[in-house]
């Protein structure tokens, strides 16, 4: 067998190509469906926290992704490969519609092995959360930032373009089987492995037209789900962000929060995902002390369902996690000492969910006149504070939360 296409036949490295591109993706399709799934189980209100069920959906999920940015290099190289070869010509080019109809789904396709897996590949990169892809190049992409906005648009843009690959797809083996068992041709023999005699397509002459609808396809589908997406998700322009927030609930403490943020880091399945609070607020009363010792106090009051979590945001506010429903707020009260120079601690008692633990958070303070710099970054166990007590394997969920704080705070007058 060639290994270049002929005028009558495609070549062996263009049928390897073909099959290993409809292996993956056909494996991508029930990998993603049942990952969704386990997911929607995980993310509902009922879930009990199994490790069973977390450990198969990151399971399902890291495959599906894996396959997927196998078919997107997969997919480049035969496209590569497919620019240097000639194509055979059809058997039947005077059937007009059939014609267009058939190139139209060539186009459509090769579009959908670039676009559907790189869409879902923007989506990972741009949240933290579970479930890897498998490979040592890293979770990230170049010029693809940490958004929330840029992930769930990805994701609503691979949805649609995953079911219009899907029905591409059907509509592609749907024509085969048809010129097999109704034209009893040779277009799919053209594919299939080996050598044999096969007929020279008559003489014909190739349009744009195919590949211009598909372009149009291919806007409208990309363009539809965006404006799908812009629809349920309105950009908001006027709501106050978590320092302003806490700015704002601040005056008359003391010292008011002018800019700030509140995070944490856990590692799941050996990945750090980052995650901030949008709404939070804190009280300081604080006076340098002339000598080391106490310098005042704070409590902070966190508005949990702000959380943002990269993709497992929904799975945290679950019963077993953070149940956002059900204590809605975290509380942090503690007295504020100076240890030496720059280097203080707040030393106090940190309330989630039903638990209260004792809680020392080291921060270095930076003053400046009025104006005060804040940093500071302690570890909690979430066990300590009945969190995920459903997974208690430290390699699917550590049992370590950096919780890191960053401020700048004025003088109240």
């Amino acid at each position: 067998m060639s290994r270049s296409n002929t005028s009558n036949s495609y070549g062996a490295i263009t049928k390897s190509f073909h099959w290993l591109t409809a292996l993956l993706i056909l494996s991508a399709f029930p990998l993603g469906y049942f990952a969704n799934e386990l997911a929607h189980q995980i993310q509902s209100p009922e879930f009990d926290g199994a490790q069973a069920t977390i450990a198969r959906a990151t399971l399902l999920f890291s495959l599906h992704k894996t396959v997927g940015v196998a078919v997107f290099f997969t997919a480049l190289l035969r496209i590569l490969w497919a620019l240097t070869q000639e194509k055979p010509g059809l058997l039947h080019p005077d059937r007009k519609l059939e014609t267009w109809a058939a190139e139209t789904a060539h186009w459509v396709l090769y579009g959908a092995m670039v676009i559907v897996p790189l869409s879902g590949w923007i989506h990972h990169a741009a949240t933290d959360g579970f479930a890897p892809i498998w490979w040592p190049f890293g979770q990230n992409l170049p010029l693809v930032p940490k958004s929330e906005l840029v992930s769930e648009l990805s994701a609503t843009v691979h949805y649609y373009t995953m079911l219009l690959l899907g029905a591409t797809l059907l509509a592609h083996v749907g024509g085969a089987l048809k010129h097999h068992v109704i034209d009893k041709d040779s277009t799919l023999l053209r594919m299939a492995p080996g050598t044999r005699a096969l007929p020279e397509p008559p003489a014909q002459s190739h349009s744009a037209l195919p590949f211009l609808t598909a372009l149009l396809v291919w806007i409208g589908v990309i363009g539809g789900s965006t404006a799908l997406f812009l629809q349920s998700h309105p950009v908001s322009t006027t709501g106050a962000s978590g320092a302003e927030t806490a700015r704002q609930t601040a005056e008359g403490s003391g010292w008011a929060v002018q800019d700030g943020s509140l995070g944490i880091e856990v590692v799941q399945m050996g990945s750090t995902v980052s995650g901030t609070f949008a709404d939070w607020n804190a009280n300081i009363n604080f006076e340098e002390p002339a000598t080391p010792g106490p310098a005042g106090d704070v409590e902070v009051t966190i508005t949990i369902p702000s959380l943002t979590l990269g993709s497992v945001t929904d799975q945290a506010m679950g019963a077993d996690y953070f149940d956002a429903d059900t204590y809605p707020t975290a509380t942090f009260t503690a007295e504020i000492v100076q240890i030496e120079g720059e280097q203080y601690e707040a030393q106090g008692t940190l309330t989630i969910r039903d638990q209260s633990v004792p809680t020392t958070l080291p921060f270095t303070l930076t003053l400046e006149g009025d104006t005060a710099t804040m940093s500071g970054r302690t570890e909690v166990n979430r066990l300590d504070f009945n969190i995920g007590t459903g997974t208690q394997d430290e390699a699917t969920l550590g049992f370590g939360v950096e919780i890191t704080v960053d401020l700048t705070a004025t003088r109240a007058d």
